[in-house]
């Protein structure tokens, strides 16, 4: 069975625009969809009263049916499940992504996920998921132009292969974007070492997209390499893009770290949904 994109609900209105997005990609990849709504752990009831127990669970299926509903309606051959775990939110979460495609979340919500961007839940479920996070603060269509950051380093080139194969499905073309810094002690340096160093990060970059290219033909690639700070050239790029793709960490990024500052600031920064990507392990999948 091929394996489900997820998407995290919580009824809130950013919940329902990562609902939308996950349906669309679940329907592009011909993959099924499974939706899930994390409940709160079972002893957080304990001193509540049997009807009110009842209405929590009334209300929280009401979610999921509502959310269920929403898909059906506009993709009537989707195969759709769904799931009421509890538990908090990031555990769950990360132990859904051991078995999806991707994993779709709201920016932010009510309940289980209203944290999700702003603490400890995005650090822990957009660093440690085994599969990409897409986080979904506003939808975005009609650029049609995938945006994806590239510095060379391995999460980078996880991120590159996700962005290609995003570009490739919908049909259209690739913006690679490599920021970078020009040498010197605050910018002061000479002419002809900025254009070395221009010329350098260029040849880095034909060589970064040079598999992926041959591997998707198809796909036109646009380079972008913008001398500024990488948060600021990706956040500028996203605004014009319906997708923005990045490595979990970079080439700046400490070893032990799971999310690097680039991908931390963009969760914030970025106007259209967000891909996080780190590198499949060997024995990794679907």
């Amino acid at each position: 069975m091929a394996e489900p994109i997820v998407v995290g609900v919580d009824g809130s209105g950013r919940s329902v625009r990562a609902l939308i997005w996950a349906a669309e990609e679940a329907a592009l990849r011909r993959r099924p969809l499974r939706i899930v709504h994390v409940l709160p752990p079972a002893h957080t009831y304990a001193t509540t009263t049997e009807e009110h127990d009842r209405e929590v669970g009334q209300r929280d299926r009401g979610v999921v049916d509502e959310a269920t509903t929403i898909v059906k309606d506009t993709h009537p051959e989707l195969e759709v499940t769904s799931a009421l775990p509890s538990g908090s939110p990031p555990a769950v979460l990360l132990s859904e992504s051991e078995h999806a495609h991707s994993l779709v979340v709201g920016a932010k919500g009510t309940g289980g996920f209203g944290s999700l961007l702003l603490g400890s839940v995005a650090l822990q479920v957009v660093g440690h998921a085994v599969c990409p996070v897409v986080v979904v603060n506003h939808l975005a269509s009609g650029h049609h132009r995938i945006v994806v950051g590239v510095d060379g380093s391995a999460h980078s080139q996880a991120a590159l292969a996700y962005a290609f194969e995003q570009a490739a499905l919908r049909g259209v073309p690739l913006r690679a974007v490599h920021a970078w810094i020009r040498p010197g002690l605050h910018g002061l340096t000479t002419r002809s070492a900025v254009d070395e160093a221009a010329t350098r990060h260029r040849k880095e970059l034909e060589a970064w997209l040079a598999q992926p290219t041959r591997q998707h033909p198809g796909v036109k690639v646009v380079e972008d390499l913008p001398e500024e700070d990488p948060t600021l050239a990706l956040a500028r790029a996203s605004d014009r893009a319906d997708l923005l793709v990045v490595g979990s960490r970079g080439r700046g990024g400490f070893r032990g770290l799971a999310l690097g500052s680039v991908s931390h600031q963009l969760l914030q920064l970025s106007p259209c949904p967000l891909a996080v990507v780190r590198p499949q392990p060997p024995h990794a999948s679907g």
